[in-house]
């Protein structure tokens, strides 16, 4: 597996993560077996969330984890996220204090490698969820700090009060949900392409060493599903295949490898519980693309090179 830095901290972790928002479908003995299966190909870096499965998917992971002598904590590299609510975002210091204390519970451990807040709180006061990171921080809950779905500026008013940092951004990308490379591409254009959505997030997470995770890296615009093997995205497909033929590898494989191409290095946060799947995907980050053989893609996803 290909290792890349996780912001600041020196630390090196699997350039694919595991994200475990179906692991509340999978029983506690399934979700055994595939702990062990994803550790077999490297891939030991867990992406959790309070309200996936409404806190259940930590919980069958924490249950499957407890008692499994040969799944040391140790080996483990657990993020989580919180601050989404069923009614509103709330990043107060209590929520987040609160949020983590039944996360750690539900997994079953005594610390998280990565807390994220999961999505901007329009009434988030910076200094108190800074005041919060210092107190989980200080008492050993909490390793490192990031945020998801966040533009520069967002990050830049919660880094002022953050004495930690700040080291990862996770954001959504994949071949045809690329507006983070289209906008700096068409700068300057009339083109659908040019309307910068993200703040330049990418520019600005390299400029600080902040980690991008590329969550949904194989979805459509608007959650219209997965694209491979969608006739909307058939030029796409095609050369998918061809790649994946010349390379010996599925089409899968080049898709997860076009996103770790690309020189921030970011992480790739694969949401799926297939183990065989997995595989492809952590052997993918081995593969590098020609400059080439990426922009070819690009093409094909429908985007433009002005």
């Amino acid at each position: 597996m290909k290792m890349v830095p996780l912001g600041k901290t020196g630390l090196l972790v699997p350039a694919v993560a595991v994200g475990c928002m179906r692991f509340s479908e999978m029983s506690p003995a399934e979700m055994n077996r595939f702990i062990h299966e994803a550790l077999s190909c490297g891939a030991n870096f867990f992406d959790h969330a309070d309200i996936y499965g409404g806190g259940k998917s930590e919980s069958i992971f924490g249950e499957a984890c407890k008692g499994d002598g040969s799944i040391r904590r140790e080996d483990l590299l657990l993020q989580s996220k919180c601050s989404i609510c069923p009614d509103c975002y709330d990043s107060s210091k209590t929520h987040i204090l609160q949020a983590v204390d039944g996360i750690l519970q539900r997994l079953h451990t005594d610390y998280l490698d990565v807390l994220l807040l999961h999505r901007p709180d329009a009434l988030m006061e910076p200094e108190e969820a800074a005041e919060a990171f210092q107190l989980l921080a200080d008492a050993g809950k909490v390793r490192y700090f990031g945020v998801s779905n966040y533009k520069p500026m967002q990050i830049a008013l919660l880094q002022q009060s953050v004495a930690q940092g700040l080291v990862v951004n996770q954001l959504q990308f994949s071949l045809p949900v690329s507006n983070l490379v289209a906008s700096g591409m068409e700068v300057n254009m009339e083109t659908p392409g040019s309307v910068d959505h993200d703040g330049s997030a990418l520019d600005y997470c390299r400029l600080q060493k902040i980690t991008i995770q590329a969550w949904s890296p194989f979805q459509m615009p608007a959650w219209k599903g997965c694209f491979l093997g969608s006739g909307e995205y058939a030029p796409l497909n095609q050369a998918l295949e061809e790649l994946g033929a010349s390379y010996g590898v599925t089409a899968t494989a080049i898709a997860a490898a076009w996103i770790m191409r690309h020189p921030a290095q970011m992480q790739l946060i694969a949401g799926t519980t297939n183990a065989r799947r997995l595989k492809e995907i952590a052997d993918a980050s081995r593969l590098q693309l020609t400059r080439q053989e990426w922009y070819k893609l690009y093409l094909a996803a429908g985007h433009i090179l002005p």
